[in-house]
C-alpha cells in the first residue's frame, strides 16, 4: 500500500499538514484493518491526488491514486467516483483523449453530477474543441455553480478574447471558495494572472499578495510576484521569489522563468543552467510517458519551449509536432508550432499554424506579438505592426524575448 510522503520545507509548516497526514493515516489504517473497504481506498485515492497537486510530486501521488483507483475499479467497474478520478489524472498526465473516453463514460452513470461536466469541459478545451467546453462549462453551471464551474467560465472566456468576462468570472470563483484553500487561493493567482494580461500589474500584484498572506509560502503566489518584480525590473526580488517557489513545489515553470530573469539580469551561465535543467526535468517526464502509458506525464509541448530556450531547433520542432499530433486543434499547440517555424526561419508555415491559434480571437499579447511578427515577416506588414503595437502597449512584460523582438520589428520599420 503505497504511504504518504513527508511534505519539505515551508510546506510542512503549520496545521495543514498536520491534518492531512492524520487523515491520510487514518485511510491507511482503516485498509489495513479491512482490505476490501473500498470507500477508504477512494478516499486515500483523492487524498494523493490532492498531495500531489499541493507538492508538485506528481510522479508519485498520481501513480499512487491510479494503483488504488485500479483496485476499486476491480471490484466495482461502475464506480462514478473512481472513473471520476482516472479521467482527472488522465488529464493531469496530458493524456486528453483517454481522459475525455474516461469523463463520458463516468457521464452515463450520472449525467448529473457538476464535477462530470467539469472534467469534460477541460479535456475538449485541451483537445481544442472549444464550443463543446462551452456546452459542458454551461451545463456545469446549471447543475452546480461553484468555484470549480465560474473557474471553467472564466477560461473559456479568456480563450474567446473576453478578459473583462474573464476577471468577473474568475473574481466569483474566487468569492465561492473558502479562504486559505489551495483550490481558492490557486483561483485567486489565476485572477491575479489575467490582470497581468490585462496590463494591470499593480491589481495582479495586490492579488498574489493577499494569497500568499491566506496561504504563506503558496509558491504559485511567489511566481505571480516575481513576474510583478521582474516587469518592474526588480530582478534580485524575481529571482529570490522564483527560487522560494523551486525549493517549495516541484513544478518545470519556475525553473523555466528564472531562465528568463537571469537573461534580463544579465547572468547567462545562471540562465543556461537553468535552460538544461528545465529541459532535464520535462525529459525526465517524457521518458517515464514513454515507458508507462498508463500514467507517465506527456511534456511535449512544454519541452518545444524548453529546447527553444537551449537554442536546438530540430528538437524543439520534433517535439511541437509530436503534440500537435496529439491534439491539432488546440489553440496553444499551434502557437508552440507557430513559434518554432518563426525561430526556424520558415515564416509561411508558422503563418499556417498561428491562423489557427487564432480562430478563437484569444486576446493574449504574446499570441498577439508572436502572430505579428510572423505577418511582418511574410509582408503583411501594416497588419503584423498593428498587432505588435497592441501587445507591448498593453502588457509588454509578460515575455521578454517576444516583447524584445517585437521592439526590433517596431524600430526597424
Amino acid at each position: 500500500m503505497p504511504e504518504p510522503k513527508a511534505r519539505l520545507g515551508r510546506l510542512a509548516l503549520g496545521g495543514e499538514w498536520i491534518n492531512t497526514k492524520a487523515s491520510m493515516e487514518g485511510l491507511l489504517a482503516k485498509l489495513r484493518a479491512d482490505p476490501s473497504d473500498q470507500k477508504s481506498r477512494l478516499l486515500l485515492a483523492e487524498a494523493y491526488m490532492q498531495e500531489g497537486r499541493v507538492t508538485g510530486n506528481h510522479p508519485y501521488y498520481d501513480a499512487a491514486a491510479m494503483q488504488l483507483l485500479q483496485d476499486v475499479l476491480k471490484t466495482d467497474p461502475q464506480n462514478f467516483e473512481a472513473l471520476c478520478c482516472q479521467a482527472s489524472l488522465s488529464l493531469t498526465q496530458h493524456h486528453f483523449s483517454q481522459g475525455l473516453a474516461l469523463a463520458q463514460q463516468a457521464q452515463q452513470l450520472n449525467p448529473q453530477s457538476g464535477y462530470v461536466y467539469g472534467l469534460l469541459t477541460d479535456a475538449n478545451v485541451e483537445l481544442g474543441r472549444y464550443e463543446e467546453a462551452v456546452k459542458m462549462a454551461d451545463k456545469m453551471n446549471q447543475v452546480r455553480p461553484d468555484l470549480a464551474a465560474y473557474a471553467r467560465v472564466s477560461y473559456l472566456r479568456e480563450i474567446y478574447g473576453d478578459l473583462p468576462g474573464a476577471i468577473q468570472a474568475m473574481d466569483m470563483a474566487v468569492k465561492a471558495g473558502y479562504t486559505g484553500l489551495e483550490q481558492t487561493e490557486w483561483s485567486r493567482v489565476a485572477l491575479g494572472h489575467l490582470h497581468e494580461v490585462s496590463g494591470h500589474l499593480d491589481q495582479a500584484a495586490g492579488y498574489y499578495q493577499q494569497a500568499l498572506v491566506l496561504r504563506p509560502n503558496y509558491a504559485y503566489a511567489l511566481a505571480g510576484l516575481a513576474r510583478v518584480a521582474a516587469a518592474r525590473h526588480d530582478y534580485t526580488t524575481a529571482i529570490n521569489n522564483l527560487n522560494q517557489a523551486r525549493a517549495t513545489v516541484k513544478d518545470y515553470a519556475f525553473t523555466d522563468e528564472l531562465v528568463d530573469v537571469y537573461r534580463l539580469n544579465n547572468q547567462p551561465a545562471e540562465a543556461a543552467k537553468m535552460a538544461r535543467e528545465s529541459v532535464d526535468m520535462l525529459a525526465e517526464a517524457a521518458q517515464q510517458a514513454n515507458d508507462d502509458e498508463q500514467l507517465g506525464h506527456y511534456t511535449d509541448r512544454e519541452l518545444a519551449y524548453a529546447y527553444l530556450k537551449t537554442n536546438d531547433l530540430e528538437k524543439a520542432l520534433t517535439h511541437a509536432k509530436i503534440e500537435y499530433a496529439r491534439r491539432p486543434d488546440n489553440i496553444d499547440v499551434n502557437e508552440t508550432l507557430a513559434w518554432v517555424h518563426y525561430k526556424r526561419g520558415e515564416y509561411a508555415e508558422a503563418q499556417r499554424y498561428m491562423q489557427v491559434a487564432r480562430r478563437t480571437n484569444s486576446q493574449n499579447p504574446v499570441l498577439l506579438c508572436r502572430a505579428g511578427l510572423i505577418l511582418t515577416k511574410i509582408g503583411k506588414v501594416a497588419e503584423g505592426q498593428a498587432l505588435i503595437s497592441k501587445a507591448l502597449s498593453t502588457a509588454p512584460y509578460l515575455n521578454a524575448e517576444v516583447e524584445d523582438e517585437g521592439k526590433k520589428m517596431l524600430a526597424a520599420r
